[in-house]
């Protein structure tokens, strides 16, 4: 995982394309992985990689992983260059979660 410093984003900054075969996927961690970049792929796809940032909606605030206008199908979400956390299907038109689990590394999903 590589770390960057963001700030946090507000409520509709993230603008999601749905549709057809594509969809999108937020995976959800805790404050801890602020900053860190988080790796999904899918089937022998090259990976793909999204900063966890704080997102602040009307309701609180949480930190996820956004990966917007995925291609529909199953994905893997990468602990390290290594090791898989879990999978999720992705479908088009609609929006998959994914939670990050809280302790060490086990499959979730």
């Amino acid at each position: 995982m590589h770390e960057h410093a963001y700030g946090p984003s507000e409520t509709g900054s993230v603008v999601l394309d749905l549709g057809g075969e594509t969809g999108a996927l937020i995976v959800y961690t805790g404050r801890d992985l602020h900053g860190k970049e988080i790796e999904i792929s899918r089937g022998a796809d090259r990976r793909t990689h999204s900063a966890v940032r704080e997102r602040r909606v009307r309701d609180g605030s949480f930190h996820t992983a956004v990966y917007p206008d995925l291609p529909a199908g199953t994905y893997t979400v990468w602990w390290d260059a290594e090791t898989s956390v879990g999978t999720i299907s992705v479908h088009g038109g609609a929006i998959a979660e994914f939670a990050w689990p809280s302790r060490g590394c086990s499959t979730v999903g």
